[in-house]
C-alpha cells in the first residue's frame, strides 16, 4: 500500500512552489498526498528562516507530531534544513531527515532509505545540505495545487546580501533558468488548463540568462498561446527600470501590479540594510511606475526596528508610506537571523517600541488601502 504524505508549508511562494515540486516527485514515485496530517505516515514541513517567528511555530509543529501514539516519518525541508543542517536532529530529535532547497530532488530517495530502515527497526538520520544547482527536470511534473493558476520558478538564490537577511546563507548564490525551459514549463501547464502565472525569483527581476534579460523574458512569456494573465515577484528596486515599467504598460498579458520592498524610508538604514538606493531613488522609482503604468497597483515590504533605527528613522519610513501611498504592504518587526550581517548590529530597539512603530505604519497603510478599495467600489 502507497504511503500517506502531508506537506504543509510555511513561509514565501518559492516554498509554496517547491512543495508542489516535492509533491509531484512524491506522486511520480508512488506516494499518494493526504491533507489529513492524522493520517500521514510521512510528514514534511517546507520552512522559512526569514522571520524567528516562522521558526518557532516550525519546532512547535515538530513537537506536537513527535508525541502522536504513532509517529510519522518527519522530514524537515527548506530554509531552515540548510540553516541547521545536523544541528535540526539535537534541536528537535523526532526529525528524521533534512534536507536543503537545491537538495529537493533527492527526496523520494530519502524516503525509500528511511523505509527500509524502519521496516528493519533501525532509523539512521539523514541529511542533505550540500546541493547547488537543482535538476531541471524536477519543474516539469506537471503538478500544480491550483488547477488554473501555476508558479514558475525562473531564477534561484540572491546575491545582494541585505544584512537583515538569511536568504543567500540558504538558497545560494542567483542562478537562471534557460528561457526555454521556462516556457516549456508554462506552455506544458496551458495544456493542462493553466490559464495564469506568476514568475518567481528571490530578486525576479535581476533575471539575465547570457544576456537575455528580464524584459527580453516577459516579451516571449507575452506570446504564450492560451495563457491569459502573468505577472511576478518579487523585485528589487536596485534592478527595477523605466524598461521594465514600459514593458508592464504594454503587454496586454501582464498584470499591472509591482511588489517592490522598500523596507525603509530612511537612508541612513538603508545604508545599514545595505538596500543599494536611497530614499529618492525609490520615490522617483514610484512616482515613474504611477506615470508609466496606469492604474497600476504598487505593494511594498517594510521592516521596523531595525538595529539603530532611531524616532527621526522611522518617521522617515512613515513619511514616505504617505507619499507613495501604497495599494498594499507587508509590516514586519526586525528579528535577527543567523548568518546575517546585520548580527554585528546591536538589537537595540525595544521590544515595546517595535510593537509600536509596527502598529503606526500598520494603522497608517490600512487608511490608505481602506481608500484604494472604496474608490474601487
Amino acid at each position: 500500500m502507497s504511503k500517506k504524505v502531508f506537506i504543509r508549508t510555511f513561509g514565501c511562494q518559492m516554498n509554496l512552489r517547491d512543495s508542489e515540486v516535492v509533491a509531484g516527485l512524491l506522486e511520480k514515485s508512488g506516494y499518494n498526498l493526504t491533507d489529513n496530517s492524522e493520517k500521514a505516515e510521512i510528514v514534511i514541513f517546507n520552512t522559512c528562516s526569514v522571520r524567528q517567528h516562522a521558526e518557532d511555530k516550525v519546532w512547535s509543529e515538530i513537537g506536537r507530531f513527535a508525541k502522536a501514539k504513532s509517529k510519522p516519518i518527519i522530514g524537515l525541508i527548506g530554509c531552515m534544513a540548510q540553516n541547521y543542517k545536523a544541528g535540526v536532529f539535537s534541536r528537535a530529535p523526532a526529525v528524521d531527515f533534512a534536507v536543503g532547497p537545491a537538495d529537493i530532488d533527492k527526496i523520494p530517495a530519502i524516503l525509500k532509505s528511511l523505509l527500509a530502515q524502519k521496516s528493519a527497526l533501525k532509523v539512521k538520520k539523514i541529511w542533505e545540505t550540500e546541493g547547488s544547482l537543482r535538476p531541471e527536470e524536477i519543474y516539469h511534473t506537471g503538478f500544480h495545487l491550483d488547477k488554473s493558476h501555476a508558479y514558475v520558478v525562473i531564477s534561484e538564490g540572491c546575491v545582494n546580501f541585505c544584512s537583515y537577511c538569511v536568504v543567500p546563507y540558504t538558497r545560494g548564490p542567483l542562478r537562471h533558468r534557460k528561457p526555454e525551459d521556462i516556457l516549456r514549463e508554462i506552455k506544458d501547464g496551458v495544456k493542462k488548463g493553466i490559464t495564469k502565472v506568476t514568475l518567481l525569483g528571490q530578486n525576479v527581476n535581476a533575471y539575465d540568462y547570457e544576456g537575455f534579460n528580464f524584459v527580453s523574458l516577459l516579451n516571449l512569456v507575452n506570446l504564450v498561446d492560451g495563457l491569459k494573465e502573468f505577472s511576478f515577484i518579487t523585485s528589487h528596486p536596485k534592478d527595477t527600470t523605466i524598461e521594465l515599467f514600459q514593458a508592464m504598460a504594454g503587454l496586454d498579458k501582464l498584470k499591472k501590479y509591482l511588489h517592490l520592498p522598500v523596507q525603509s524610508g530612511s537612508d541612513r538604514i538603508l545604508k545599514l540594510m545595505n538596500r543599494g538606493y536611497t530614499a529618492k531613488y525609490y520615490l522617483d522609482l514610484a512616482r515613474n511606475y504611477r506615470k508609466i503604468v496606469k492604474g497600476g497597483e504598487l505593494t511594498t515590504d517594510i521592516i521596523v526596528g531595525f538595529p539603530g533605527e532611531t524616532q527621526k528613522d522611522f518617521q522617515d519610513t512613515y513619511d514616505l508610506v504617505k507619499k507613495v501611498k501604497f495599494e498594499f504592504g507587508f509590516i514586519f518587526k526586525y528579528s535577527p537571523r543567523p548568518n546575517t550581517a546585520a548580527l554585528k548590529y546591536e538589537d537595540d530597539v525595544p521590544r515595546a517600541e517595535k510593537e509600536r512603530r509596527h502598529q503606526l505604519i500598520l494603522d497608517l497603510q490600512k487608511k490608505i488601502s481602506k481608500k484604494y478599495a472604496k474608490n474601487k467600489a
